[in-house]
C-alpha cells in the first residue's frame, strides 16, 4: 500500500465549507430536536442526514485514495450506507417496521433507477457517440446479488400469497434466506477484491491522497457516530411530520429516506461520472445496489431479531413487482457495458412512477 505519510493534497476551500456547512447543520438537528415539537425539528434532522450521508461518502473516498478503484467502490458503497443502517435501527426500535423495510426498499431502487439512471444521462451526453461505456462485468456480477435478494423475496411473497403451509413463517424464512444471501456475497467479495489487489490497480504514483489513512479513520469514526445520532433525531420527528403532512410511511421510506440517505453517493457518482471516470461511478453506484440488496438487507433481518418488531423480505405485493421488474431492467440495460441516454431516462422515469405511487399510498 502507498504510503500514507507521503505528501498531501490540500483540501479545497468547497471541501472545508463542507465540513462547517455539515457542522452547523447537527448542531441545529440537535437544538431543535431537544426544544421544539417534531415537525419544526424533522426539515433540520433532514438536512442533517443529507449532510452526514455526505461526510461518510467524503471520508471513504479519501480512505479509497490509499487502494485501488474496485477496493474504493466496495468502501464507499459499505460506509457509505452507514445513515441508512442506522435509521432502519432506530425505526425497528420505534416499531416502525413499514419504514425500515420500505427505507431499504427505497435505498436499492434510488440508486438502481435514480442515482443509476443520471449517472447514465451524464455518461450518455459527455460521450462522443452517445453511448456510455464501461466494463460490463461489475454490473452483471451485482445484477446477480439483486436477482438472489429478489429470488427469496418473490417466493416469499408468492408463499403468503398460496395461503400454503410455508405461510405466516416468515420470520425463519428470512433469517435462513439472509445467512444464504450473506454467504452468496462474500463468496462474491473476496475474489473480487482479490483480482483488485492483483492486477495492481493502485492509485497513481503522482495523486497524494487528501488525508492520511489515520485522519481517514477518524474522520469516519466521528461521521458514524453523527449518522448515529442524526438518524435517531431524524426517526424521532418523522411520524409527526407524516400525520401533520398526511404522507404514508410508504412514501416516507421509499422516496423521503432513500433520496436523502443516497444524495451523497448522487452526488459522486454525478462528479465521476462528469470527470469521464464511468468505471469508478458505475462501480460505486452498481456496488452500492448490490450491497444493500445482499448485505444490509440480510444484515438488518438478522439484527431485528434482537428487538421486538421484526425485519421480514415478505412485502407488498406491489412493492415485489417494483423490485423484480426494476432489477430485470438495470440488467437489461448495464449487462452489455454500453448504456444509451434514452435508457437513463427510462431507469429515472421508473423510479418517478414508483414515488408517485407510494404519494397515494
Amino acid at each position: 500500500m502507498p504510503d500514507a505519510r507521503g505528501s498531501r493534497a490540500a483540501l479545497s476551500r468547497r471541501e472545508r465549507l463542507g465540513f462547517g456547512l455539515v457542522g452547523a447543520a447537527v448542531t441545529a438537528s440537535a437544538i431543535t430536536n431537544y426544544t421544539t415539537s417534531g415537525t419544526v425539528a424533522f426539515p433540520f434532522a433532514l438536512v442533517a442526514l443529507i449532510g452526514v450521508a455526505w461526510l461518510v461518502s467524503f471520508a471513504t473516498e479519501a480512505l479509497g485514495e490509499h487502494f485501488g478503484p474496485s477496493i474504493t467502490g466496495v468502501l464507499q458503497s459499505t460506509l457509505g450506507n452507514l445513515p441508512e443502517f442506522f435509521v432502519v435501527i432506530f425505526a425497528l426500535r420505534d416499531g416502525q417496521v413499514e419504514v425500515a423495510q420500505t427505507s431499504l426498499l427505497g435505498s436499492i431502487l434510488a440508486n438502481a433507477l435514480l442515482v443509476l439512471g443520471l449517472v447514465i444521462i451524464v455518461g450518455a451526453m459527455r460521450s462522443g457517440d452517445g453511448v456510455m461505456r464501461f466494463s460490463p462485468r461489475l454490473p452483471n456480477d451485482t445484477s446477480t446479488l439483486l436477482l438472489s435478494a429478489v429470488f427469496l423475496i418473490v417466493l416469499l411473497g408468492v408463499a403468503a400469497t398460496a395461503k400454503g403451509p410455508w405461510s405466516g413463517h416468515e420470520v425463519p424464512i428470512s433469517a435462513i434466506g439472509s445467512v444464504v444471501l450473506l454467504v452468496v456475497y462474500v463468496t462474491w467479495l473476496v475474489p473480487y477484491l482479490r483480482a483488485d489487489s492483483a492486477g495492481g490497480q493502485a492509485r497513481p504514483a503522482g495523486h497524494a491522497p487528501r488525508l492520511s489513512l489515520r485522519a481517514c479513520i477518524v474522520l469516519l469514526a466521528v461521521a458514524g457516530v453523527g449518522a448515529a445520532f442524526v438518524s435517531d433525531w431524524f426517526i424521532s420527528s418523522l411520524q409527526p411530520t407524516l400525520d401533520s403532512l398526511n404522507l404514508s410511511a410508504a412514501f416516507a421510506g421509499l422516496v423521503i429516506v432513500a433520496v436523502a440517505g443516497n444524495a451523497a453517493e448522487n452526488a459522486t457518482g454525478l462528479v465521476l461520472v462528469s470527470k469521464g471516470d464511468n468505471e469508478t461511478a458505475v462501480s460505486v453506484v452498481k456496488n452500492s445496489v448490490g450491497q444493500i440488496a445482499a448485505f444490509l438487507f440480510p444484515l438488518l433481518v438478522l439484527v431485528s431479531l434482537l428487538f421486538s418488531s421484526h425485519l421480514t423480505f415478505l412485502m407488498a405485493p406491489v412493492y415485489i413487482a417494483a423490485l423484480a421488474i426494476g432489477a430485470i431492467l438495470v440488467w437489461q440495460i448495464t449487462g452489455d457495458g454500453e448504456a444509451t441516454l434514452f435508457e437513463g431516462v427510462a431507469l429515472v422515469g421508473a423510479f418517478i412512477v414508483l414515488g408517485s405511487l407510494t404519494f397515494y399510498a
